[in-house]
């Protein structure tokens, strides 16, 4: 369990057993991410994990702090890997193919976390999920913004792009690539345009991917 979200459960979901943890968080994702925060009761997510919805008001206070536990969790993985590249003094064109592989391998991993993100980005949602949303978005957004200047310095990227503005186009292609292999809708927009052979080949995507930056937005 992740220290700095100890506060959003009890200690009666630590002390289960491994397999009912990930079970009760992995059909509270789906059901997240195919009704909308919303429209997802506690009841649902009770029934179709085997247990009683007294048990998971025993593990966690409310669905505010779950479904906030759930985001954070499936997010710390990627912040790590943004925050162990952001330093590096590796070519950016390195440091964009290490994340788009790590984006990859994590949407085919969790897609069910993937799908719950793209319901958080694109649906209307409460003052609470928004300031969420906003606060998953700045961490990337920095990180972006930074690696970018830093390579306007080395000449590996022309200085009169905008870094923010540069950080923004970069992001929603990463972005896009995650929706494209782990949402229904996304990912049939992706064979329409590629055809089927990209969905098992990581190798086409990853190439293909890096020489549109590279010829878009002129890399050296």
């Amino acid at each position: 369990m992740a220290t700095e979200n100890s506060q959003l459960y009890k200690a009666t979901f630590e002390n289960l057993p491994e397999e009912k943890r990930k079970r009760i968080l992995r059909v509270a994702t789906e059901e997240f991410a195919d009704n909308g925060f919303e429209n997802t009761s506690i009841l649902q997510i009770a029934k179709k994990s085997g247990i009683s919805v007294g048990s998971i008001y025993k593990y966690f206070e409310n669905k505010e702090l779950l479904f906030t536990y759930i985001v954070r969790e499936g997010l710390s993985t990627l912040e790590q890997t943004l925050l162990e590249l952001a330093p590096s003094e590796e070519d950016i064109l390195i440091k964009a193919e290490k994340i788009i592989r790590t984006l990859l391998a994590f949407s085919k991993e969790k897609p069910e976390f993937i799908k719950l993100y793209c319901s958080l980005t694109t649906r209307g949602n409460s003052e609470f999920l928004d300031g969420l949303s906003q606060r998953i978005e700045a961490v990337a957004a920095s990180i972006y913004t930074q690696t970018i200047a830093i390579a306007q310095e080395t000449g590996e990227v022309r200085k009169d792009v905008n870094p923010a503005f540069f950080a923004y186009l970069l992001d929603n292609v990463f972005m896009m690539l995650q929706f494209s292999v782990a949402c229904p809708y996304y990912k049939e927009r992706f064979y329409i345009y590629t055809g089927n052979q990209v969905e098992n080949s990581d190798e086409l995507i990853v190439e293909q991917t890096l020489l549109f930056l590279k010829a878009a937005f002129n890399f050296k």
